[in-house]
């Protein structure tokens, strides 16, 4: 069963762009449906690859990543509160 996708006008011209170079250099006519399965098929090694690539960022931090900032940190011994913080920050 198939299901249309909405995808932006620069999506759309590479689709086609590709679709064309597929048929120039292979012979081949593909749709755009079998050109988009196959892509989606060999773009990743894992689901996690694929949502990883979504993450904007790397927080929240991996449980690894936490660790390595904890064997960093020692205590100066000194007290810090947010007045200290203010003044280090802008005098």
């Amino acid at each position: 069963m198939a299901t249309a996708v909405k995808v932006d006008e620069a999506a759309k011209d590479r689709l086609e762009e590709l679709q064309a170079e597929i048929r120039l250099q292979t012979g081949e006519s593909v749709t755009q449906q079998e050109l988009l399965s196959r892509l989606i098929e060999n773009a990743y090694g894992s689901r996690e690859e694929v949502i990883e690539s979504f993450r904007g960022s790397t927080v929240p931090l991996s449980d690894a990543d936490k660790e390595r900032m904890r064997e960093g940190r020692f205590s100066s011994g000194v007290e810090t509160d947010e007045d200290d913080i203010d003044d280090a920050l802008y005098g």
